[in-house]
């Protein structure tokens, strides 16, 4: 199924659950970002994704890290990365590390028309490493905003709660649609995602991480009363069902 959204450029979003979005953008790229295809209520498997030519991690914990390395090693996507993370994806990935592109905070790349930069984001990072009994370091996690190949700038929070410098990435970067958590427990709620939502200054936001669990009990309807409730019933809440695509 497919929904339609008011704009003047033909980018291509699908939501599969959980944080993962699948970019087809305008100029005929594929961007996956946050591949966890594993999670409940994906409706397809990390072997029937179409595979992308940029991947975008936004921080290690597995439920964004998921099947990046399956997906990675099957399609050699290009892939910006926090620095950490890209030091310990060169001894994971198959034939070495030249698509991999460690940058930080702050820092752009430009690949084939597409600008990627990375932004700070509030939450942590590490996940366990079995054999060493101990927690896996990947570098701080993050967000990105990403402008297309026709200026159109969109911004994907990965997972982090609210905090007051999202109003600079508003006036650096100027995001026109915005992918914020607002499933609570481990990122901000709708309450919270409300004020992200005031902070971005954005007319549209696609809330993601919810429902995958019980414990991420916020909802669409609940950031919508939020946004009410904050004098912003103008901004538009794209809420597809998962394996559903919305152009923009």
């Amino acid at each position: 199924m497919q929904q339609d959204m008011a704009g003047e450029t033909n980018a291509r979003f699908t939501w599969y659950g959980h944080s993962v979005i699948q970019v087809d953008t305008p100029g005929g790229k594929r961007i996956l970002i946050d591949p966890w295809l594993g999670n409940p209520r994906s409706p397809i498997t990390a072997d029937q994704v179409e595979l992308p030519d940029v991947l975008l991690v936004t921080h290690g914990h597995d439920d964004h890290m998921g099947d990046a390395l399956q997906i990675a090693s099957r399609a050699r996507p290009k892939w910006p990365c926090m620095h950490e993370m890209s030091l310990w994806l060169g001894r994971r990935l198959p034939g070495g590390s030249d698509a991999v592109i460690g940058m930080n905070k702050g820092g752009t790349v430009e690949l084939e028309g597409i600008r990627i930069t990375m932004v700070a984001a509030d939450h942590s990072a590490g996940d366990w490493n079995a054999s060493a009994e101990s927690t896996l370091y990947l570098g701080e996690p993050a967000g990105f905003v990403v402008e297309l190949e026709d200026g159109s700038r969109f911004y994907h929070a990965g997972d982090t709660a609210v905090f007051g410098d999202m109003r600079l990435i508003a006036e650096l970067h100027r995001p026109e649609l915005a992918f914020l958590p607002i499933g609570g427990h481990f990122t901000m709620d709708p309450a919270a995602a409300a004020l992200a939502v005031e902070l971005l200054r954005v007319p549209r936001v696609v809330p993601i991480h919810y429902g995958t669990f019980p414990l991420l009990a916020g909802t669409p309807d609940g950031l919508r009363e939020a946004l009410q409730t904050r004098g912003q019933p103008d901004v538009e809440v794209v809420a597809p069902e998962p394996g559903e695509t919305f152009e923009w």
